[in-house]
């Protein structure tokens, strides 16, 4: 067990040394190569074979989750049709460590015949695509943590992290939120605890006015299934709410009241705008199901806690 750990660390302390050397190498290039995405009218074109084309599925994917339009295109498939894809308003990001993977000849013929813009990665700067590259990032040399150097590993940690620094860089100039990152990722974990209260919310809610007997609101609560409902004023204002725990208090003579005379006056109530985590953590701090959700104190939906628990908000 103990030589497996020793050649766990002796691998990431491998793959550290390579990414310190990554990290110091960066110029001007990699500068180049963000402001040339920045100007494409189009997509991020990623492309890789083999290793290199699973980091780049990888990087394609982060880009277009965090603001920057892209999308991975298989050199192989680039060949029999799809290179119809990539067009002149995109930028081409290609990756090879050893920058002459044959199968990428054709997609790098293709943007320089139509003048794509594109972006070189690999570790030799002398390669074919360097050579070709509007901008050549140039992964340092490094050993690969196999000790044999025939296993990518080094190399395609490297390629990773620079993908990641150009996503990263680019979302830090176009400012990009954690309320952006949502849009691209609604099931995600973070989608979730970034859902508003408005999506989660239902429009069909237990409402009744101030003056209805109390025949009508328990009417009400029983048929909408939320064990409340909202009580309104003849502007169509949310004045109050009936629970099960003002039933019980006015259980004597209940029929003989008014909505007015029984509900809680003043409620709780949340924005629908609101993070549902707000309106979740609210009606766990107050010990309560529902809250309802008003805009200027008029009624547009009723969240229920098991509308937060549903989305996975936890």
């Amino acid at each position: 067990m103990a030589d497996y750990i020793e050649t766990a660390r002796r691998v990431i302390r491998c793959e550290i040394t390579g990414l310190e050397a990554l990290a110091l190498g960066l110029n001007g290039d990699f500068a180049r190569a963000v402001d040339l995405i920045l100007g494409a009218r189009g997509r991020v074109i990623v492309s890789g074979m083999g290793k290199s084309g699973h980091v780049g599925r990888k990087i394609a994917a982060t880009l277009a989750s965090t603001g920057t339009p892209a999308q991975f295109v298989h050199p192989a498939e680039a060949s029999h049709g799809d290179l119809g894809m990539v067009i002149q308003a995109d930028v081409a990001l290609v990756l090879s460590n050893s920058g002459e993977t044959p199968e990428l000849a054709d997609l790098i013929a293709h943007t320089r015949r139509f003048k794509i813009p594109l972006i070189g990665v690999a570790s030799r700067p002398e390669s074919t695509l360097l050579r070709q590259a509007d901008v050549a990032l140039v992964l340092p040399v490094a050993p690969e943590a196999c000790g044999s150097g025939i296993v990518p590993t080094t190399s395609t940690t490297m390629t990773l992290a620079l993908g990641d620094a150009l996503a990263v860089a680019l979302m830090e100039h176009r400012q990009f939120t954690p309320e952006h990152f949502r849009t691209f990722h609604p099931g995600g974990k973070l989608g979730a605890r970034l859902a508003k209260v408005g999506d989660l919310m239902h429009r069909d809610m237990p409402l009744v006015s101030e003056d209805a007997p109390m025949s009508d609101a328990l009417l009400v609560i029983s048929q909408k299934g939320f064990g409340v409902t909202g009580v309104t004023d003849g502007a169509g204002h949310l004045t109050g709410i009936i629970t099960d725990g003002d039933l019980r208090r006015h259980m004597q003579g209940l029929l003989d009241h008014r909505a007015s005379e029984v509900m809680t006056a003043s409620p709780r109530v949340i924005a629908p705008d609101a993070l549902a985590e707000a309106a979740l953590a609210q009606m766990q701090d107050r010990k309560i199901t529902c809250l309802f959700v008003v805009s200027e104190d008029v009624p547009q939906g009723i969240l229920h806690i098991h509308d937060c628990l549903r989305a996975g908000i936890v």
